[in-house]
């Protein structure tokens, strides 16, 4: 889908007539053209066209496969333009991995696509930079860490929530269902129980209608039309999609001022129950203090929990999705899984000690990360100074795409790229293996914060629901039939699917 589906696709002639007249003036009288390299050294591209960039040159549904294609041909470091924004992008492992790791201070600003600034406006820790986004990071991993992310006391909190989602899954007594939501409320209530100091109930419809919302807008930033608004927002802040996700995050924010209302009223600056409490009281004591112009103040902390919650719901509750439908597709796999789980832990619980024991097992939660390529895109990142990379000039300031899923799927270190192939991470001995090019979480100064907390939930959900369950196709649907092309997203998700998990304990 390109910029003219998104025309076509307008609700409003008006409106459709009136940025059609815009985009003519702009091309128009437009003095200065577009040239893929400003000079011998900027990086290679195609040739763009006026104020539409490489726009027709690419799938909207799933830029990222545009991308890697032109990477063949433009080689592992490009320009493309995303209407008149020139970004350069990264392409396979070594070269993402140099950018990142190696020139990390360079490579590690945040560019906050419009949408997201919209909403942010430079606060929290996804999209912010400078001296906000080093404090909040600092803050969030370290009371993260204090509120049991890596510790014994997550991973109680973990297999608790094991036990609600299990009763949820038998509730359907063998019928195919969509695990999306239950999911989605198990995963989201460690992050709350992190954020918040408590979890929820599956039924509460403050709860779920939070966790509901927040996926919606995930999904929704990754359509066609917002992505065309992101390029062109003086001209595309009327599609509907970009007005319910307003919406939507408005109502969450709402929500979000009445948690932030309870806690404060129950607040003991001597016992805080989570992330909100200890910035509450870091707020409190700041002020107290004579300070004003902290960076601790109500927009960070609503930015942030907002921040935390959609990043450590939708990644581990999709990746968890993956799973199930992978070894529902690929039976004998399943059945690899379990003959491992119930030879070495039998009918105990499974914990994270247990994992060195299950290398089996573990290579197929990583290979399920490895396969679905959750961000395919990565966060956008910026360049902080100007740098020569790999014989190119890139300027300050320049948008830089690093291609995960050219890492993800590279060619040259994984023996079956593109196929569900658990021994990517096994040796010859059946012992587990660690891959370099394995990079789900991104790498550098923006790896993601929460990845300890992230593959403690996968490693333990994951086992647990495959010591209960065996999971399957809905009845009519053959293992070949289940779809594993990905939903349309911010995030790839599954497409949307039934299963059905037979309980065997």
């Amino acid at each position: 889908m390109g910029i003219l589906d998104v025309f076509l696709q307008s609700s409003s002639s008006l409106s459709l007539l009136g940025a059609l007249l815009v985009l003519l003036l702009v091309y128009l009288i437009s003095s200065s053209s577009f040239t893929s390299q400003e000079d011998g050294k900027d990086p290679p591209g195609p040739k763009p066209l006026p104020l539409l960039g490489n726009l027709l040159q690419l799938d909207l549904k799933r830029p990222y496969q545009s991308l890697l294609e032109l990477s063949k041909k433009y080689g592992s470091v490009f320009t493309v333009y995303l209407g008149p924004k020139k970004v350069v992008v990264l392409a396979g492992y070594k070269t993402v991995k140099e950018a990142l790791v190696n020139h990390a201070e360079e490579f590690g600003d945040r560019d906050p696509i419009q949408l997201m600034h919209d909403a942010s406006k430079g606060n929290g820790v996804l999209w912010s930079n400078g001296d906000s986004w080093k404090e909040m990071r600092r803050f969030a991993l370290t009371n993260l860490r204090d509120f049991g992310m890596g510790k014994k006391a997550c991973e109680d909190k973990i297999i608790e929530e094991c036990d609600y989602l299990i009763e949820v899954f038998k509730k359907f007594k063998g019928e195919a269902f969509d695990t999306t939501q239950p999911m989605n409320y198990a995963v989201s209530n460690i992050i709350c129980s992190i954020v918040y100091g408590s979890r929820f109930e599956y039924d509460d419809p403050e709860f779920t209608s939070l966790v509901d919302r927040t996926n919606r807008n995930i999904q929704l930033a990754g359509s066609p039309s917002i992505q065309v608004y992101n390029m062109f927002p003086w001209i595309f802040n009327w599609v509907s999609n970009r007005k319910e996700m307003q919406k939507l995050t408005s109502t969450n924010i709402k929500q979000n001022l009445l948690l932030f209302s309870r806690l404060k009223e129950t607040l003991n600056p001597q016992m805080c129950r989570g992330f909100v409490d200890a910035f509450l009281v870091r707020k409190q004591n700041l002020e107290e203090s004579g300070i004003t112009n902290s960076h601790f103040h109500d927009n960070n902390l609503m930015i942030t929990v907002l921040n935390l919650f959609s990043a450590g719901t939708d990644t581990t509750a999709t990746t968890l999705r993956w799973g199930l439908l992978l070894m529902a597709k690929y039976p004998k796999i399943q059945d690899q899984v379990q003959e491992e789980l119930n030879r070495v832990i039998g009918s105990h619980q499974v914990q994270v000690k247990d994992k060195k024991k299950l290398p089996f097992t573990d290579a197929v939660i990583h290979e399920t990360q490895r396969l679905a390529n959750i961000i395919p895109m990565a966060l956008p990142h910026k360049t902080s100074q100007d740098i020569t990379f790999q014989g190119h000039f890139i300027k300050k300031g320049t948008t830089v795409y690093p291609l995960l899923t050219s890492v993800l799927y590279d060619e040259s270190e994984w023996e079956s790229p593109h196929t569900f192939y658990p021994a990517h991470f096994l040796d010859k001995d059946g012992k587990f293996v660690k891959r370099d090019a394995f990079m789900p979480f991104s790498a550098g100064r923006r790896i993601c914060l929460g990845e300890s907390l992230a593959r403690m939930e996968l490693f333990i959900f994951f086992t647990t629901l495959l010591q209960h369950f065996r999971f399957s196709p809905a009845p009519g649907v053959s293992e070949d039939e289940l779809d594993l092309t990905p939903r349309v997203g911010f995030t790839l998700n599954p497409s949307p699917h039934k299963l059905v998990a037979v309980s065997y304990m």
